[in-house]
């Protein structure tokens, strides 16, 4: 499945972000920096992947249940959005 052009731009821009926050916690690590300043980095790091994930999963969801070119059926969307949580 391909996603539309604009969802692969916005996620691609997120994970460009997301990649230069994890190689922020790795310097913050090796700078001995404290874990308030590196738990709140990997905070901001998860919110992020939630964010991608969700809208993968709702283009997903889109493109798949109404566009209906794919033949997936409510369990496994189901099991797809379990796995997110």
């Amino acid at each position: 499945m391909r996603f539309p052009e604009e969802v692969t731009d916005d996620v691609t821009k997120r994970l460009r972000r997301v990649e230069g926050q994890v190689r922020g916690v790795q310097q913050m690590i090796e700078d001995g920096r404290s874990c308030q300043d590196i738990v709140t980095q990997l905070s901001a790091i998860k919110s992020a992947m939630d964010r991608v994930n969700y809208r993968l999963f709702s283009a997903g969801m889109r493109h798949c249940v109404i566009d209906d070119d794919s033949d997936m059926n409510p369990e496994e969307l189901e099991k797809l959005f379990v796995k997110l949580g």
